[in-house]
């Protein structure tokens, strides 16, 4: 079985989710019930297969019902960031052609700022309401607990967290199969890599309205699972709901890692962590350090994919692979990957190029082209798209002679100096596994001389430490560490980075500082 309605059915008392923080567990049977009163509602507001609604919230009991009813409703479902301003999810609204918008009273501020811009849709809020919002719990409150007439299965439609311009929607055609039979490929994914059964208990720590955390949690309600959800992450709060709901599965980003790790000692053997059989993390490279740690800690249970939100790829490495490949993402499941240099050329095995996907040619894919493209944006899909048909996710890696894939770092993200290309995410996997360092950001300032200089922008472990010496401390680890060229000429230092909730560091933000946009960082040395 792989409906949450037919677990309804089977097992109408097992929790489909459990909310980490306040314990608040909702049934398979009464989130059957809440998704068809909102698909009735859906349908009561004109809406048809193939429209679209949009959906701003934080980590609300609410989240699961919206999203089932937009499922069975067979309508486009967007997910917003519940941290964006209102002129930028007006964008997303608009350009996802959106006929609702529904947010929740977390996120009231940002719903109150974009009603001028969006006054024209329906509009509703949970968790209570606020001027220009109806009640969807009341709204939907008034339709029946029974199935629509007609469903049909929706998609999830997503866009890139615009960490470097404005983001990118994807858009795929809705499933063809009959309502209830279409089957997630990360359901099927999980089952093969890391052991979904309808018994397990998947922890969420990040915000529902990303796309690995969404897809997940919808798969693992797919086969029956309980999704236990955290309102907001917090390290030593992640082992306790891995102790307190027995946590087999569990999905994570370096930085939950590496906070957890930074947790002293005694506070992570406070926590049980036997009921863990398999974890796995995405979303952005790994420091080979922090990864070994890990496994020390919870075992060879740790598993590692590189993926996007466009579908066109999915590498996946598991730890007995990682141990004699530190440092790989692993190799591709579902396409073909190739390593092209500027004029889109393939390169040798262990040489470094943009990451490009070519999917297997079939009767329905002559062409070998991934099947994706950027909603309303024809030109980024086309820049997204090499000659052969190939498409990339902008990323720069590198394979070996067996076809693991090494991430280098994203190309938009270069720094170069005096000629040199360097690339960011090498350094902050260092500087971030020192004991000092909280988080870091590695980017490329204006330089008269050398056209971009290599600037480390630090969040130190203890806010009041000394600057000065911090930096001159980092300054001789790093220089112990890394070429003489990559080693950062100037340390900067501030209280917090701007990281969105899943992890992803805004480094267009911190540019934009350095480039003359915005208020420069706090220099220190």
């Amino acid at each position: 079985m792989t409906h949450p309605y037919k677990h309804a059915l089977a097992t109408p008392d097992k929790p489909a989710f459990i909310m980490a923080g306040t314990g608040e567990a909702v049934s398979f049977a009464e989130l059957d019930k809440r998704a068809n009163r909102g698909a009735h509602l859906l349908r009561s507001l004109g809406l048809k297969r193939g429209d679209a609604v949009a959906l701003m919230m934080d980590n609300s009991p609410r989240y699961f019902e919206v999203v089932w009813a937009a499922e069975r409703a067979g309508v486009y479902l967007t997910c917003i960031s519940s941290k964006l301003m209102a002129s930028e999810a007006e964008y997303i609204i608009r350009d996802g052609d959106c006929r609702v918008f529904i947010a929740s009273k977390g996120c009231a501020g940002c719903a109150e700022a974009v009603l001028p811009l969006i006054g024209d849709l329906a509009r509703y809020m949970v968790d209570g309401t606020i001027d220009g919002y109806d009640s969807w719990e009341e709204a939907a409150g008034t339709q029946p607990d029974t199935p629509i007439a007609d469903p049909s299965p929706g998609q999830i439609m997503l866009y890139s967290s615009g960490t470097t311009g404005k983001p990118k929607g994807v858009r795929f055609a809705l499933p063809e199969e009959p309502y209830g039979e279409n089957v997630s490929p990360l359901t099927m994914i999980g089952q093969g890599l890391y052991g979904f059964t309808p018994d397990m208990v998947y922890l969420s720590p990040a915000p529902l309205y990303h796309a690995a955390p969404l897809r997940w949690s919808m798969a693992v309600q797919q086969l029956g699972g309980t999704v236990v959800v955290m309102e907001r992450f917090d390290a030593e709060k992640a082992l306790e709901a891995i102790e307190r709901y027995k946590v087999t599965h569990a999905q994570w980003v370096p930085t939950h890692f590496i906070r957890m790790l930074k947790l002293p000692e005694d506070v992570r053997k406070r926590y049980d962590m036997s009921s863990l059989k398999a974890v796995w993390h995405a979303a952005a490279p790994c420091p080979i350090p922090v990864k070994e740690q890990m496994i020390e800690w919870w075992g060879p249970i740790i598993g590692e994919y590189y993926a996007g939100t466009e579908g066109n790829g999915f590498h996946n490495i598991l730890s007995e692979e990682w141990l004699t490949h530190k440092g790989s993402v692993g190799r591709n499941l579902t396409t073909i990957t190739h390593i092209c240099d500027e004029d889109g050329n393939e390169v040798p095995p262990r040489t470094e190029g943009a990451i490009y996907f070519e999917a297997p040619v079939t009767d329905l894919n002559p062409t070998g082209a991934a099947p994706f493209s950027y909603h309303n944006d024809p030109e980024k899909t086309k820049e997204s798209t090499s000659a052969k048909g190939w498409t990339t996710l902008g990323d720069v890696g590198w394979m070996d002679e067996e076809g693991f894939l090494y991430l280098t770092d994203r190309k938009s993200f270069m720094i170069i100096s005096g000629g040199v290309n360097i690339y960011p995410a090498e350094i902050e996997n260092l500087l971030v596994t020192h004991p000092k360092v909280a988080d870091v950001a590695v980017i490329g300032a204006p330089h008269e001389e050398m056209g971009e200089e290599v600037v480390a922008v630090i969040q130190p472990r203890d806010p009041l430490a000394d600057r000065e010496a911090l930096a001159e401390e980092l300054s001789q680890y790093a220089r112990a560490n890394l070429s003489h060229v990559k080693s950062p000429r100037r340390w900067d230092f501030r209280e917090e980075l701007p990281r969105h909730d899943t992890g992803k560091l805004y480094k267009r933000l911190l540019r934009d500082e350095y480039w003359g946009k915005t208020k420069p960082a706090e220099q220190a040395a």
